[in-house]
């Protein structure tokens, strides 16, 4: 198989850049009044879309097989749910030094969101590693994030998402598991649709997303939560964000090697073990912070660009390493099938 590359420069993804963007319209002509109201609106059925196209582009059939290899599984679903929560928590002890309550609210909320799917697929696969296990470990962790995510964030963030009242639970229920759940009973009558026109609805995806985005840092800029934002205190929580990362890629690498798995599934731990989805973290902050969700979603959203240039650099490190006789080099069919099965939309590059 001949060596996969990635260009000399990593620039910043257009994605984000759309993002910032649409934050910086946000700034300038946040939505009021009336339009406010149909902004929240519109930001409410697109975060419903979301979730029901999460649904109908998730294989049953394709998680059901990868079963097989639970511990993989298990270890991925350990590091995003159990041990990214357990250094959320460690550094509190960072407010008010380093950073703001809010800040530090963020901070904690990124790190209960799952894991991303395509872009551990794309890493994997450059790392030559073993991409169906990321795909079904990335899956899996989109999947449980539905439910095991806000009940984490309720439990850990308490009032500052609202908690265990009845109306954000209805909220939950309503915008995120009830269209996963009909997108997956629909998903035998749409899911050839989807996947002919995966291209289209992926632009729909991400429009949605900007959509949420604005909505929520127009009530953001209502509420004036960004005077109590410094730049000393974004260059703070960049800088704790990155150690973040390193300690993650450190663990996740020589924790699965302690584990006993060979290089290939170590590969896929450390890619769909250590990144967060922006897809699925920006809708479900919009449900559980309200006004205080552009606040919530900025740690994510630097974090998203951040493990997307690291991980890139380290996946071309990986595959220059010497194989090991493992199995960590993947029948080429196995990368084709994968390349041209229908890809979950929280993992282009979140």
């Amino acid at each position: 198989m001949p060596r996969p590359r990635l260009p000399a420069r990593l620039p910043l993804d257009p994605y984000v850049l759309a993002l910032l963007a649409t934050v910086g319209l946000a700034a300038l002509l946040p939505a009021r009044g009336p339009a406010a109201t149909v902004a929240d609106g519109a930001s409410t059925a697109a975060v419903a879309l979301l979730f029901f196209l999460y649904g109908a582009r998730l294989s049953t059939r394709e998680a059901l097989d990868g079963l097989r290899h639970w511990r993989l599984h298990l270890t991925v679903l350990a590091c995003t749910f159990l041990l990214f929560p357990a250094l959320g928590l460690a550094a509190r002890f960072l407010v008010p030094t380093l950073l703001t309550q809010p800040l530090y609210n963020g901070l904690l909320f990124l790190c209960l969101v799952p894991s991303t799917v395509q872009s551990s697929i794309a890493f994997t696969s450059i790392a030559r590693g073993n991409v169906p296990a990321a795909i079904c470990a990335g899956s899996f962790s989109s999947l449980a994030g539905i439910v095991v995510t806000p009940l984490l964030a309720g439990a850990l963030l308490g009032g500052d998402t609202g908690g265990f009242s009845a109306d954000s639970l209805l909220k939950i229920v309503v915008q995120l598991l009830l269209p996963f759940l009909l997108g997956q009973t629909l998903r035998r009558w749409v899911g050839g649709f989807l996947t002919r026109h995966k291209k289209v609805l992926g632009l729909v995806d991400r429009g949605s997303i900007l959509l949420v985005v604005y909505a929520a840092f127009s009530a953001g800029m209502a509420a004036g939560v960004w005077h109590r934002v410094s730049l000393p205190r974004l260059g703070a929580l960049m800088a704790v964000e990155a150690v973040l990362l390193a300690a993650m890629l450190l663990v996740t690498w020589y924790g699965a090697g302690r584990l006993g798995f060979g290089r290939a599934d170590r590969i896929a731990i450390q890619f769909a073990g250590s990144k967060k989805s922006l897809a699925a973290g920006l809708p479900m902050a919009s449900v559980l912070f309200g006004a205080q969700a552009s606040l919530a979603v900025l740690p994510l959203m630097l974090f998203h660009q951040m493990q997307l240039m690291v991980c890139a650099a380290l996946a071309r490190r990986r595959a220059r390493d010497p194989q090991e006789g493992d199995g960590a080099q993947l029948p080429d069919r196995s990368v084709a099938e994968v390349s041209s099965r229908p890809q979950h939309p929280a993992a282009r590059g979140r």
